[in-house]
């Protein structure tokens, strides 16, 4: 895998998730523990930078009224608008300070629903970077990072989901996704066996496939 073609996207470290405070921190820090993904992902990301793998962060955001939204939202939107969460101007809304955007990360505006590509340019960010795979991860394992995946897979890209390096609402729903869909739009992997990957370890081989 080359290490110039590679990104790793960040799906949503944003307080209103990730910290103690946060609108929906309750409902998804069982499974963040579980699966001890905020060190994973702050590890990852560490080593990422120093082999040249591009990070990218996806926040979501809305206007104080939600006026990019229908006037009667519906699932997991209507969760959102209902709770008041990630408001453009608040604290829930910032990206987490142990993984703080540094110069050479990018950030991705304009992610108003589940999909990383559906209103935002990424796109058209990673092929005019030459990126050709891309390793997903954050929240919430079963909406937008497999919203994204399947977005990601479907444009032609080389697809990795970075299964302890995600958390959803249940334990059930998390493990469900990882173990029936991941596997349909993507090479699921942990986040020590992507490291692999990136160093180019030819001796990895997942699901029959050996990584070069």
């Amino acid at each position: 895998m080359n290490q110039k073609e590679t990104a790793i996207l960040l799906i949503e470290f944003q307080n209103d998730f990730t910290s103690v405070g946060g609108i929906f921190h309750e409902a998804v820090k069982a499974v963040m523990d579980e699966t001890n993904m905020l060190d994973n992902t702050v590890n990852l990301v560490k080593h990422a930078r120093t082999t040249g793998v591009q990070v990218i962060h996806i926040p979501i955001s809305f206007a104080e009224n939600y006026s990019e939204l229908t006037s009667t939202p519906y699932g997991i939107l209507k969760g959102v608008v209902d709770n008041g969460a990630f408001k453009k101007t608040t604290w829930g809304v910032e990206i987490i300070k142990e993984l703080e955007p540094e110069p050479g990360d990018l950030v991705i505006e304009g992610k108003r629903g589940l999909c990383g590509f559906h209103s935002t340019n990424l796109d058209f960010i990673l092929r005019s970077r030459g990126i050709k795979n891309v390793a997903i991860g954050g929240f919430l394992t079963n909406c937008c990072v497999e919203s994204t995946m399947r977005t990601a897979y479907e444009n032609g890209y080389n697809v990795i989901t970075l299964t302890d390096c995600c958390a959803g609402l249940s334990l059930e729903e998390h493990n469900n996704a990882i173990a029936k869909d991941f596997p349909m739009f993507s090479e699921p992997m942990n986040s020590k066996e992507f490291i692999k990957v990136m160093d180019g370890n030819k001796n990895l081989v997942l699901e029959g496939k050996a990584y070069e």
